[in-house]
């Protein structure tokens, strides 16, 4: 026999009082009453009755995860040999309990688990911790946090899906055996519709030719997308509107704006897969750390970035919607919420806005490593105007500088990257330049050496002596990766710069600054 919820209890107590208020009011007109305590008695209960109805709904989450969680394997020392050479298809999840990106993938992998039973799937989906056991992780051969592996016949693959449960029985699936679903009515044609968000369908007359063979194949190669396939127009129109060929078609289908692309090519893997890769983004696609290995291995190597709010990017997205058709296929257009600070300050901290927080639109040209910044207000028109001048090549590489310091009666120098190429490529001087950074463990030692040889050169009026930080400051004619790093330029020859030894004395420096401002009075003296 089974006991009424709480919940049900209280909305008839809540209901019963209701009635007896309602019924009461004529007669309590006259007569003093609490009615306002009554009320508040009312909304406590109701309130009750939601944080129970909550607690509920959070219960059986928590339940439906705990199910799923039971469908994976927890494989160990005793059960791993038996539970992947005894099953045809594997995939075992390698994580560590501290890993927090083992964390975020463990529900997505048990949902997908769920999923996978319910499809009536063959694949045995498993997870090992490999710190509790790192023999077992060492014999499957995991060896970061976390890995995914497709064990078949007992022999490993590598995963290269995405890492949504969705995306993990996509991936899954098509790896075992059903590359592509077949859908012979309208019911199951609706219903699919309702599954997928983004999914590529073909229609064939019958199944079999060489254009089905290469859709097929294609269907297997990707590892993102979900194919379908119908012979029947009237079904495939229900997934795609409007095909009116009875020849082999082939069409992707996004829900967003431009929800339906048809392929024109011919029916060849490669043209295919291509043809998948231009179009499978939305017009406007929100990085994630799920979907970044995605994002960033596109054929389209320009890409435009917005940081912003979510509120503030929401008033933006129409027009940029707008701005993104008009260069489809030549520029990505992402989003970065820069409220998500793992995601977006990496990016931020490579222009020197990190403390922005106000909208900030910047560039990478993955082809030549080169990366751009609007530097003028982020409407529209100026947007627009940055993409078409990435796209003509009239927009200056953009370069980290910090603001132009006052170095009047300054012993050393503090360069940045705007004053570069005044203060030392085009200095008449010879100049010995420190670069560091505030975080490197050996500037300050190097520091104090500059600071001593600018003391002992005091008097003279042909050595400058100068800093740079290069953590925020940038210039295509100082590639350094080694901090400290101590350079001299010549007066003679800025072009190539000499790399001092940090680890020399003071002294040894000493005489190599002497010997080079010698040979410069040598010269002066034999030319007058």
């Amino acid at each position: 026999m089974f006991k009424r919820k709480p919940t049900s209890k209280i909305l008839s107590l809540a209901f019963t009082l209701l009635l007896i208020l309602t019924l009461s009011i004529p007669t309590i007109a006259s007569v003093p009453t609490d009615t306002d305590d009554d009320s508040s008695d009312l909304e406590q209960l109701l309130a009750l009755d939601d944080e129970l109805e909550e607690q509920n709904q959070q219960h059986n989450e928590a339940e439906v995860l705990s199910k799923a969680q039971r469908i994976v394997l927890e494989l160990d020392t005793d059960n791993t040999k038996k539970g992947i050479e005894g099953n045809e298809f594997v995939l075992v999840l390698g994580y560590a309990p501290w890993c927090p990106r083992s964390a975020e993938l463990m529900p997505h992998f048990a949902e997908a688990a769920t999923i996978l039973k319910e499809l009536g799937s063959h694949v045995l989906m498993a997870k090992l911790d490999a710190e509790r056991y790192p023999k077992v992780a060492s014999m499957l051969d995991i060896k970061g946090f976390p890995t995914l592996l497709l064990f078949v016949n007992g022999t490993s693959q590598a995963y290269t899906g995405g890492f949504s449960a969705e995306e993990i029985v996509l991936w899954a699936r098509k790896r075992t055996g059903v590359p592509v679903v077949r859908i012979n009515s309208v019911a199951e044609a609706e219903g699919f519709l309702r599954k997928y968000r983004v999914f590529v369908i073909g229609l064939f007359e019958k199944y079999m030719g060489p254009e089905h063979d290469e859709f097929v194949n294609a269907a297997t190669s990707d590892n993102e997308i979900q194919f379908a396939e119908a012979s029947n127009i009237q079904v495939a129109n229900v997934l795609f509107p409007n095909i009116t060929t009875t020849k082999p078609f082939l069409g992707i289908v996004k829900s967003e704006p431009e929800i339906y692309t048809t392929y024109e090519g011919a029916f060849e893997v490669n043209k295919i897969l291509k043809f998948l890769d231009y179009n499978k983004f939305p017009l406007i696609i929100k990085l994630t750390e799920m979907n970044s290995v995605r994002v960033h291995s596109s054929p389209i190597k320009l890409q435009v970035m917005v940081f912003a709010e979510a509120d503030e990017f929401q008033k933006l997205l129409e027009p940029l919607q707008d701005i993104a058709r008009k260069f489809k296929f030549k520029i990505m257009f992402i989003y970065i919420d820069i409220a998500d600070e793992n995601l977006a300050k990496p990016f931020l901290t490579l222009f020197g806005v990190e403390e922005s927080k106000g909208i900030v639109v910047a560039a990478f040209d993955n082809k030549i490593s080169s990366k751009f910044l609007l530097e003028s207000a982020p409407t529209p028109s100026n947007i627009e105007g940055f993409c078409s001048g990435l796209l003509h090549g009239i927009v200056s590489t953009y370069y980290k500088s910090q603001p132009i310091p006052d170095n009047k009666d300054a012993s050393i120098q503090v360069i940045v990257g705007k004053t570069f190429d005044n203060l030392v490529l085009s200095s008449p001087k010879n100049v010995l330049l420190e670069v560091y950074t505030p975080w490197c463990i050996n500037c300050e030692t190097t520091s104090k050496q500059v600071e001593k040889l600018a003391k002992h050169f005091k008097g003279s009026d042909n050595i400058v002596f100068a800093r740079i930080d290069a953590s925020v400051n940038e210039h295509p004619k100082l590639q350094i990766d080694d901090y400290p790093t101590l350079l001299f330029y010549a007066a003679a020859d800025k072009a190539n710069p000499i790399k001092l030894s940090t680890k020399s004395s003071s002294k040894d420096l000493a005489m190599f600054i002497s010997k080079h401002l010698r040979a410069k009075d040598e010269v002066t003296k034999d030319e007058l």
